[in-house]
């Protein structure tokens, strides 16, 4: 078994190479994928999509496509955990890690709080860099820090596992040099900037948006920084659950108005840039465009509660929108849109974050100061 695992592991790193996924300026990163292995932190049952939920995928009934499963390309997770049907927790895709390793910065010696221990792999990886005992661990699932602690023992990578929510942080061993969370947050936990040193690093996935890199002021009353990149993680246990599903929405009422439509959908499907903003813009909206032939498009919106919106445009017609529920989705959009137009189409990683306080966040692109700016709510 250990020449499949290797030749998995020599394939995904040769994909990382050619993708460019490699951070030039953190040749670490690398060394300690190289060094710490996803397959030592994958537990023997893993779960791959299946038409729209999830199937086992068991090391001990089909080995290979359980090595596939651990080493799939470079932004592509690996789901370990599987709740109520919905993802909860995994082996975070490579090449994102590699980028939050990198925009953390950690040096040796460094002391790092992880949030979200999952399987352990990125916690091995950071004491890789920090050394023994630089680095602890906070899981809310018992059953969770139980397994990673067991495998970080194993691998001989002494990392402090703490029972505990992450949204606390873990104040006794503060402050920290570095933060990293490994589910995704809306809004920044102010214990996370209270636990971190002025100038030091806070890298975490942000709502359904991406990952962002802050950094905390001198006076520790702040943390600012920008978009790093894309990145889905699961949300942090506890979080109010929306209905994914446009036809669940469109079914919890009839009332529905139609309006001419002026913009083209498709650009939702091809422009990430924009979809980005629009995230930014309407954190709880879902968008999803298809294609459904030559020269037409559908795109929906939801809530995730009752207010949705399908915006559709067909050969020799004119784009129509149709929406419902007490929000008018299509036209918070067209008002977004019209933003992100006005601004100058800012891409993705022109947006940044700050924090000033647990009450007080805010979205911006281009400038901190001068840029237009979202409130978090």
């Amino acid at each position: 078994m250990a020449a499949l695992f290797a030749e998995r592991h020599r394939r995904l790193a040769e994909a990382m190479d050619r993708c460019g996924a490699w951070p030039g300026r953190s040749p670490w990163v690398r060394e300690a994928m190289d060094a710490v292995p996803r397959h030592l932190f994958a537990p023997d049952r893993l779960w791959r999509p299946d038409g729209g939920a999830f199937a086992p995928v068991d090391r001990e009934v089909d080995v290979r496509r359980w090595a596939e499963a651990v080493y799939p390309d470079p932004e592509t997770a690996t789901v370990t955990q599987v709740v109520a049907g919905r993802e909860a927790a995994g082996l975070p895709c490579q090449g994102v890690v590699a980028d939050m390793l990198d925009a953390l910065g950690p040096k040796p010696g460094q002391r790092v709080l992880e949030l979200g221990t999952g399987t352990g792999w990125t916690a091995a990886l950071l004491a890789h860099r920090t050394g023994p005992d630089r680095v602890t661990s906070v899981e809310v699932d018992p059953g969770l820090a139980s397994a990673a602690q067991k495998r970080l023992e194993t691998a001989g990578v002494r990392v402090a596992v703490e029972l505990g929510d992450g949204t606390a942080g873990h104040p006794r061993s503060a402050p920290y040099d570095g933060v990293i969370a490994a589910y995704a947050v809306d809004r920044i936990p102010w214990a996370w900037v209270a636990q971190t040193r002025p100038g030091g690093r806070i890298v975490t996935p942000w709502g359904r948006l991406g990952h962002v890199a802050l950094t905390v002021a001198g006076d520790g009353r702040s943390a600012s920084g920008w978009v790093r990149g894309l990145a889905r993680f699961p949300p942090a246990r506890g979080a109010r659950p929306a209905l994914e599903d446009f036809s669940l929405v469109r079914a919890t009422g009839p009332e529905c108005a139609e309006r001419s439509w002026e913009r083209d959908p498709g650009e939702l499907r091809e422009d990430r840039h924009l979809r980005f903003a629009l995230r930014v813009a309407l954190p709880d909206v879902r968008i999803a465009a298809r294609a459904d032939g030559p020269g037409e498009v559908t795109a929906q919106l939801h809530d995730g509660r009752s207010s949705w919106a399908t915006l559709s445009v067909r050969p020799g017609q004119p784009p129509t929108a149709l929406q419902g529920g007490p929000r008018r989705l299509a036209d918070e959009l067209e008002q977004a849109w019209d933003g992100w137009l006005e601004a100058g189409s800012p891409d993705l990683h022109e947006f940044g974050l700050t924090v000033e306080s647990a009450d007080c966040q805010y979205a911006w692109a281009l400038d901190q100061e001068t840029g237009p700016r979202w409130l978090l709510s």
